[in-house]
């Protein structure tokens, strides 16, 4: 990978660079077959409805996964991701803009891992975190 973080790169405070999304009807109705979650709520306006929902609303799982994308991203080829979690705190829908960010809360050497925290997130258009988590991850050393 070209653009590989190195521990030593990585400070307290800094951003995750995000990962937006657009999830669309089409989309969730893939996730629903590869995860088996075939809840009506995720791809069934009228049921969603009924249920008292905005309208179809995205997989808990799948915005974990998004999270799980993010922290890859960021860690690169050479690093890994240790452990990371999330709650589900909000719905979101098909058509808005999801953005997937994060930032270092600590930094520090376990052994041979140089490993980074962080808070992560994944937010809705109008900047509601609806999908709160932390984060485990190391990075490789220049060293």
């Amino acid at each position: 990978m070209a653009n590989q973080l190195f521990w030593e790169d990585i400070e307290a405070g800094a951003s995750v660079p995000p990962l937006v999304k657009k999830p669309t009807p089409r989309q969730l109705v893939q996730w629903a077959a590869a995860s088996g979650d075939y809840y009506e709520i995720h791809y069934d306006k009228d049921y969603a409805l009924s249920n008292r929902l905005p309208g179809i609303i995205v997989h808990g799982a799948l915005k974990g996964s998004w999270l799980g994308e993010l922290l890859s991203n960021w860690v690169g080829d050479k690093g890994k991701i240790k452990k990371y979690g999330c709650s589900y705190r909000g719905m979101d829908i098909p058509g808005d803009t999801l953005t997937c960010k994060g930032t270092v809360t600590k930094k520090y050497t376990d052994g041979a891992d140089h490993v980074v925290e962080a808070e992560i997130w994944l937010e809705n258009g109008k900047g509601e975190k609806t999908t709160p988590g932390t984060a485990v991850v190391v990075f490789p050393s220049k060293k």
